[in-house]
């Protein structure tokens, strides 16, 4: 990952966040946005600290899911602009790793290479759209918004604009971004923003038995089936299929994929080691 190191993440265990919380569960890993009286709106130090949160699931081996959820009425605000025209209204986590680069949570995500699940249980606006954008799956319930209001105050979404590419038609991130209209989420999940609606009482039971299915299945097979989609889109029409037989070629000589196969002859539950 471009923005911390593997020997960043080694401090993990002394750094006390500001804005978020984390807890890990066997081979679970979650993230809780913890900034609800700014509806979790997220400042430059906020930013870095969900970036360094995904950048040690990226690097720990045994995290094979992560789970994104937030504390309050609202999921995320989307960026403190306050925050960010305003250096001394950015309290700064002295205890977090420097960051490589700039934060930039689109690429942070993209970067992740394990399923992340959105748990969305409050609007999602602006800025926010780089976090579900950049899930895996995004579990909401009915009531739940979704809008780029950014037009209303003399901006634009410019950087949520990479992240809603891969999954909005041209048009509809434009009608988005030019209303700013806030759409519910049947329309979020007819759209394909969410991939699943679900009610308030069952959406934490939803996502863990999704949590639970994703740990329990191969984990070097699922980054390497998320690693080669990625690539595939610099990879030319006529020689997509070469290069996925490739990736596959590749995995079949892992541990894993013997494992798999031995366990399916044996009848038995896989013991995956991530090899």
């Amino acid at each position: 990952m471009r923005f911390y190191t593997e020997e960043d993440i080694k401090a993990f265990d002394n750094v006390r966040f500001l804005h978020i919380k984390t807890a890990k569960a066997g081979h679970l890993f979650i993230i809780t946005l913890a900034r609800p009286e700014k509806r979790n709106a997220f400042t430059p130090t906020m930013a870095e600290e969900i970036i360094y949160a995904l950048a040690y699931a990226h690097y720990r081996t045994e995290i094979r899911c992560v789970v994104l959820k937030a504390e309050g009425p609202v999921f995320c605000a989307g960026a403190d602009l306050n925050a960010f025209h305003d250096p001394s209204a950015n309290a700064v986590n002295d205890l977090l790793p420097r960051i490589q680069e700039e934060a930039r949570m689109g690429d942070a995500f993209n970067e992740l290479l394990k399923p992340c699940i959105a748990q969305v249980e409050g609007p999602v606006l602006a800025g926010g759209f780089l976090m579900i954008c950049g899930c895996t799956f995004v579990y909401s319930v009915p009531e739940a918004t979704f809008s780029l209001p950014e037009v209303k105050r003399g901006i634009w979404p410019m950087q949520v604009m990479a992240s809603l590419a891969p999954i909005l038609p041209q048009r509809k991130i434009l009608e988005m971004s030019i209303t700013g209209k806030a759409y519910s989420a049947k329309d979020a999940l007819e759209m394909g923003l969410i991939t699943h609606l679900t009610e308030k009482e069952k959406i934490a039971e939803e996502v863990n038995a999704l949590a639970t299915q994703i740990c329990n299945s191969a984990p070097l097979a699922i980054q390497s089936g998320m690693r080669s989609l990625r690539e595939l889109m610099n990879v030319p029409q006529n020689e997509q299929h070469t290069f996925l037989k490739g990736q596959l070629d590749n995995l079949l000589q892992t541990e894993d994929a013997k494992e798999g196969a031995l366990a399916f002859k044996e009848k038995r539950e896989p013991i995956w080691k991530g090899k």
